[in-house]
C-alpha cells in the first residue's frame, strides 16, 4: 500500500525495537486502542499488512469451568485478529465493521491459544479501490498442542466514515 493509516503510521517507530521489546510495545498500543484486548490479556506477537499473529494465554480471568480457554475468549481471539489485520490496511477514511462470524469448535484446547489472520494482495488492494465492500477474512486457530479446536469464519465489511 502506497498510503499508510493512523496504525501503521503508529506501528512504523517501533520496528527499530528488538522482538521482544516490539510485540510487547505493539500488545500496549492496540490495548489503548481497543481496551478490551488488555483486560482478556491478549498479546500481539507479529503485526504485518498482510498478517497479525496474536495470542491468549490460559489464565484465570479467561478460563471456563473445565479449566480451558472459554469459548467467548477464543472467539474473541479469533475476532481481534481479523478485526486487526482489516484494520491496518484500511485508508484513515474508511471504518472496518464485523458483518458475520461464524465459529464452530471442535475439540477441547490444551493451553493458550494463538490466532494467525491474514489477507491476499487482493483483498487489501480492494480496501484502496472501493468506497465500501466486505472480505472474508482468514484466520487460524490453534492450541498449545498445535492442533486446531475450532474453525471460524470471518466476514468484515468496510464503509466510507461519515455515510
Amino acid at each position: 500500500m502506497s498510503q499508510l493509516n493512523f496504525i501503521a503510521r503508529a506501528l512504523a517507530p517501533l520496528q527499530a525495537l528488538p522482538s521482544f521489546l516490539r510485540t510487547r510495545a505493539q500488545t500496549v498500543l492496540f490495548q489503548r486502542m481497543v481496551p478490551f484486548t488488555g483486560t482478556a490479556g491478549i498479546q500481539f506477537d507479529e503485526v504485518r499488512t498482510d498478517r497479525v499473529a496474536i495470542r491468549l494465554a490460559n489464565g484465570r480471568r479467561v478460563r471456563n469451568h473445565i479449566g480451558g480457554v472459554h469459548a467467548a475468549a477464543a472467539g474473541l481471539l479469533a475476532e481481534t485478529a481479523t478485526g486487526f489485520v482489516v484494520a491496518i490496511n484500511l485508508p484513515d477514511d474508511k471504518l472496518p465493521l464485523l458483518r458475520s462470524m461464524k465459529i464452530g469448535y471442535t475439540r477441547r484446547a490444551q493451553g493458550g491459544l494463538r490466532a494467525v489472520a491474514t489477507l491476499t494482495p487482493e483483498q487489501r488492494q480492494s480496501f484502496l479501490d472501493q468506497p465500501k465492500g466486505d472480505v472474508a477474512v482468514s484466520v487460524t486457530v490453534t492450541d498449545e498442542s498445535g492442533a486446531s479446536p475450532m474453525e471460524c469464519e470471518f466476514v468484515w465489511a468496510w464503509v466510507t466514515k461519515g455515510v
